[in-house]
C-alpha cells in the first residue's frame, strides 16, 4: 500500500512538473555590428547593450524561427550589419 501511494505521488508530481511548457520569445537584433538571436527583449537589450543593438524584425515564438528569419534576411547569424 505505501508503495502505491509513492508511486501515484511520483506520478502526479512528474506529471505536474512535465506539464508546464516553457515560452519564450526571440528577437533578432543588429549588436556591435553583428546579427544576433536573443531572447532578450528590447528593454532589456537596451538595458544591457545600450544604443549599440537594433531590432531588426519582429517577434519569434522559435529561436529556429528567429535564425531563418535572419537566413533568409541578412545573411544569417553572425553577419555584419548596421543600426542606421
Amino acid at each position: 500500500m505505501k508503495r502505491l501511494a509513492i508511486a501515484t505521488v511520483l506520478a502526479l508530481g512528474g506529471g505536474l512538473l512535465a506539464a508546464a511548457p516553457a515560452y519564450a520569445n526571440y528577437w533578432v537584433y543588429c549588436d556591435n555590428g553583428r546579427i544576433v538571436v536573443e531572447s532578450r527583449s528590447p528593454q532589456q537589450m537596451e538595458i544591457a547593450r545600450g544604443s549599440s543593438a537594433c531590432q531588426m524584425g519582429p517577434t519569434f515564438s522559435f529561436a529556429s524561427d528567429a535564425q531563418g528569419f535572419a537566413e533568409r534576411n541578412f545573411g544569417g547569424v553572425g553577419r555584419a550589419c548596421s543600426c542606421r
